[in-house]
């Protein structure tokens, strides 16, 4: 049985009009952050990339 057989008519189109004002909350214009563009160094940063490796010698730990 589909879940819609388990409501009144009253609900179902209730459920309709949430998901009709959700769908039109997402086409929303980009917000800043979204329009930020991010150069190659900070793409680097965010990816973990520009980080220090470290290197185990003679039981210590050294950065290579």
């Amino acid at each position: 049985m589909k879940f819609a057989d388990h409501l009144s008519r009253e609900s179902i189109q209730q459920f309709n009009q949430l998901r009709r004002s959700s769908r039109n909350q997402k086409e929303k214009p980009k917000t800043k952050k979204q329009q930020e563009k991010l150069s190659q160094k900070d793409w680097e940063d965010i990816m973990g990339t520009r980080r220090d490796t470290y290197k185990r010698v003679n039981g210590a730990v050294r950065r290579k």
